[in-house]
């Protein structure tokens, strides 16, 4: 059973930093690539960046420069670092495998606020 368990999440103030961590099972991680995604209130859920099994990694606009994913494969986990937040990063931040119908995990909420 395919499954992601994000964590990592919590306040912050605009300017800070978190990261957050995504555990994932049931299926070979090390050649899988995955992605972090986003909801905030009221919008759809939107892609953030990815990673390839092999490391590469590509980003949204909105994001470059100031988030970092980054991945272990010995330990089926995913990372997103990110910096230089501002209150439009608030939203609960999903990790799931790109371009599949899995089911999504429960997120983790990321509030960016003074």
């Amino acid at each position: 059973q395919v499954q992601f368990a994000e964590s990592g999440g919590g306040l912050v103030q605009p300017g800070g930093s978190l990261r957050l961590s995504c555990l994932a099972s049931g299926f070979a991680f090390d050649t899988t690539a995955m992605g972090w995604y986003r909801q905030a209130p009221g919008k759809q859920r939107e892609f953030v960046g990815g990673i390839t099994g092999g490391g590469t990694t590509n980003y949204v606009h909105a994001v470059e420069g100031r988030f970092t994913i980054s991945r272990d494969n010995a330990k089926n986990t995913m990372y997103l670092q990110m910096k230089s937040l501002t209150p439009e990063d608030t939203a609960v931040y999903y990790c799931h495998r790109v371009g599949t119908f899995d089911s999504w995990g429960q997120g983790t909420q990321v509030t960016v606020s003074s």
